[in-house]
């Protein structure tokens, strides 16, 4: 006779272990982007990434990080070497698992954001229908489809809503 409760114990225990380790991912993310920041800060170093707004059926998909307060448009730090297109394509795909999709450039924008002197790549993606995102649970922790009327009333990265901005005062992309 098969015991049923011993056949499921070692999903459990690495479902746990999953957690757990998932877990200590998210708390040395938070502790490491603070103390980045705080270095950024002292330091003022250049930095260029790229982002990417995901706009399915006309929401604006948002990512909310495990080490930022605030929503951001999924995307990263664009490489040495590497165009900020391929770091768009490549971020999509390490931090929501969405690829072979071809993205539109939207323009790029600079400022002075977490202590980094900043230059962002945007890009566009329009679908018609939510794509299945695979979410690591470590540095991405959620997706939110926000309506182009939401936007304005939620928390953003400086970055995001550098994109976002022209588009809340009635400018289009």
């Amino acid at each position: 006779m098969i015991d049923k409760n011993s056949a499921l114990t070692p999903n459990l225990e690495q479902a746990r272990s999953t957690m757990f380790i998932d877990s200590v991912w998210r708390m040395l993310l938070r502790l490491g982007f603070r103390l980045a920041r705080a270095w950024w800060h002292l330091r003022r170093p250049d930095h260029e990434g790229a982002l990417v707004a995901i706009y399915v059926a006309g929401m604006l998909l948002l990512v909310k990080s495990s080490y930022r307060n605030e929503w951001n448009l999924p995307g990263g730090s664009v490489s040495p070497g590497e165009t900020p297109y391929a770091a768009a394509v490549r971020e999509l795909k390490e931090e929501i698992g969405l690829s072979s999709h071809s993205l539109r450039p939207a323009g790029s924008a600079c400022g002075i954001w977490d202590g980094r002197r900043d230059t962002v790549h945007f890009f566009e993606l329009h679908l018609d229908s939510m794509p299945e995102l695979r979410l690591d649970n470590r540095e991405i922790i959620a997706v939110h489809l926000a309506s182009p009327e939401e936007v304005h009333s939620v928390a953003l990265t400086d970055a995001a809503a550098a994109y976002c901005r022209p588009q809340l005062e009635g400018n289009t992309r």
